[in-house]
Order: structure tokens, then C-alpha cells, then sequence
């Protein structure tokens, strides 16, 4: 595409591109080196700059491949759309004013970072969402450690929700 005369920023979008829809978690780096890429481009011109898109290109085509973290937003993006009335729940909302706390804004909110385990077992979506899950990571690079964490968290809800937390 370069040697055809193509913008190298045109190239340099489609690398950012696959690095977040085609790559995405399964190797976090990647959308780190397609934007350096870009930026040697800005940064040192061309024809210099067409070694740092290759080089993007390169990791980009050996990378483990998920599209787990796209196809999650997608989802993400049509619940939006369908239940963009839904209230946020009371427990999630700041209770900036005294009539806020009296509603019960910001009652019952569980801090992960004041827990011993860091985590809590507190719904943040509404009550029509509670169950959606988003985002399923595959066995594909780092999103195999992902899906690993998520499978932990889990197990650690349903231990803590069944009353049996050590």
C-alpha cells in the first residue's frame, strides 16, 4: 500500500484498527505498537517512517486474534440503545445533596479497594441487565488469563452470595 502510494496515515488507522477489532485483548500490545507506529509517521516522516508500519503490520499478522472485545461492545452498544431509559441503581448514584441521601443515592455502595479481597459483590447494572454478560474472552493469548480472572471473580461471587466466604 505504501509503495502504491497510500497515505501512511490511512495505513496507520486500518493498523489501529486491527489491533482493536481483530486482535483486541488477546494481545494488549497491540494497539500500543500501531499507535507508536503512527507516531514515528508523525514524528520522523516518510520514507523512515514506513519501517515503524511495517513493523506494526508484522506484530499485527502474528498476534493471537479475538474479536471477543468487539462483538462485546456491539452487544454493549444495542442494550444501550434498547434500554437507554433504564435507571442507573440507587446504590451507584453520588449523593452530592442531603435530599439525595434521603432518596438512598450512594446507600449501600461497596468500595473493591476497602474490601480484603478487592472485590465486591455489587450489581451495577439495572435489574433488567444484571445478568448480561458483555464481554467473553477466548482462549486466544492474554485474553486466556482474562478469562481465567473472570472465572475467579465469578466463583468468588457465588461463594460470597451463598453465605460460605471463609
Amino acid at each position: 500500500m505504501l509503495e502504491a502510494g497510500e497515505d501512511p496515515l490511512y495505513v496507520a488507522r486500518r493498523l489501529i484498527r486491527m489491533a482493536s477489532e481483530d486482535i483486541g485483548l488477546a494481545e494488549p500490545g497491540a494497539l500500543g505498537v500501531s499507535v507508536a507506529a503512527m507516531q514515528a509517521v508523525h514524528f520522523v516522516g516518510m520514507p523512515e517512517g514506513n519501517l515503524a508500519l511495517a513493523q506494526a503490520a508484522v506484530y499485527l499478522a502474528v498476534a493471537p486474534k479475538s474479536d471477543a472485545l468487539y462483538a462485546g461492545y456491539g452487544a454493549v452498544q444495542a442494550d444501550v440503545q434498547r434500554t437507554i431509559a433504564e435507571p442507573v441503581p440507587l446504590h451507584l448514584r453520588n449523593p452530592v445533596t442531603g435530599l439525595m441521601r434521603q432518596f438512598g443515592y450512594g446507600k449501600d455502595y461497596q468500595y473493591a479497594h476497602s474490601t480484603p479481597d478487592r472485590l465486591t459483590d455489587m450489581q451495577c447494572l439495572p435489574d433488567n441487565l444484571k445478568d448480561r454478560r458483555y464481554y467473553l474472552p477466548t482462549d486466544e493469548g492474554f485474553e486466556k488469563k482474562l478469562k481465567e480472572r473472570l472465572r475467579t471473580i465469578q466463583e468468588w461471587k457465588e461463594k460470597y452470595a451463598s453465605g460460605r466466604k471463609e
